[in-house]
């Protein structure tokens, strides 16, 4: 079996290489017009640039899972400065694309903790599909729409368990169905167990990412092995491997932050429980050294007997 492993968005080793240049929208208004889109246009080209420089940097460390940054297009679902990202930069999105599709890098967005579908309110619900159609709309741009994901998390209880996973089941469908069909769900660290998250994918037949972090913060009384053969089974349609995350606790204080590299006695029991269950998987690492924390985490597997290294983000079993 092979187990990879990604990081998230920004590639640290690279020289000034965020993908999530800014432009905050109490800035936008004190600016005219031309200014603006001048400011909007240059942070945009800058992001997009940089997630191709990570490309090749991906390409060239052999890591092949990665996690676009959300915030590659400044203010694109603002109510009032919403503009049209997509046409000054459909060379720059066409080349991304094309990388990833030539190297078949596996990619994914996670949009942020505000886009739910477990909300009473009706315009959370309506900036939530607002800001999924957004992501799934620059993966068409790349030509990569039926092989990459989004993944979110279910929401908030709000109160009410059982009422917040009704409204989701009621909110999520008006998600239109090829958006719906590249949503992954997610279990959080406070809210949704893995099991209880794994129930609602299993409804609307969409992949699990769980979360090892997660899982030890929140895991109520499931045990995550015990999990695993229905884990494994909601990405049957999918044709594409179990994906999971992977952190650590900075402390036993602040258990739920990620540390900045992973610490290999946390992770091993989740690896050797995957090596136990015998299939290949994918693991986005979510720790704040990103990538150097990716390419140190498999050195460190690499040197256990049994792991045998096969690429900068890779190891065999």
């Amino acid at each position: 079996m092979i187990l990879r492993f990604g990081y998230v968005s920004t590639a640290l080793s690279l020289w000034e290489a965020s993908p999530s240049r800014t432009l905050t929208f109490t800035n936008w208004k004190k600016l005219d017009k031309e200014k603006r889109m001048e400011k909007l246009y240059y942070a945009t080209e800058q992001n997009l640039k940089n997630t191709i420089r990570a490309v090749h940097f991906n390409i060239a460390n052999g890591i092949y899972v990665y996690r676009m940054s959300s915030s590659l297009v400044p203010l694109a679902t603002h109510p009032e400065a919403k503009w049209d990202y997509l046409t000054p930069f459909c060379s720059l999105f066409k080349e991304l694309g094309h990388l990833i599709k030539s190297s078949q890098m596996r990619i994914s967005f996670h949009p942020n903790q505000f886009t739910l579908f477990t909300s009473p309110k009706e315009h959370i619900t309506e900036n939530a599909i607002i800001d999924m159609t957004y992501h799934y709309d620059m993966l068409e741009a790349m030509e990569i729409h039926d092989k990459a994901t989004i993944n979110i998390h279910v929401g908030g209880a709000y109160g009410n368990k059982d009422a917040a996973i009704s409204r989701f089941n009621q909110s999520f469908i008006k998600l239109d169905p090829v958006i719906r069909k590249q949503t992954t769900l997610e279990n959080d660290d406070k809210t949704y167990t893995a099991a209880e998250t794994l129930n609602i994918c299993e409804q609307h037949s969409l992949p699990f990412v769980f979360d090892y972090h997660h899982h030890w913060a929140n895991r109520r009384t499931e045990e995550f092995e015990d999990l695993l053969p229905r884990i494994y089974a909601t990405w049957n349609d999918s044709n594409k491997l179990p994906k999971f995350h992977l952190s650590s606790p900075k402390s036993q204080s602040e258990f739920r932050a990620h540390s900045d590299y992973v610490d290999l006695d946390f992770a091993l029991p989740f690896i050797r429980t995957l090596r136990a269950f015998g299939q290949s998987a994918d693991i986005m690492i979510e720790a704040k050294a990103k990538d150097k924390a990716a390419l140190k985490l498999v050195e460190q597997l690499s040197s256990i007997r049994g792991f045998k290294r096969i690429d900068g983000g890779a190891i065999e079993i």
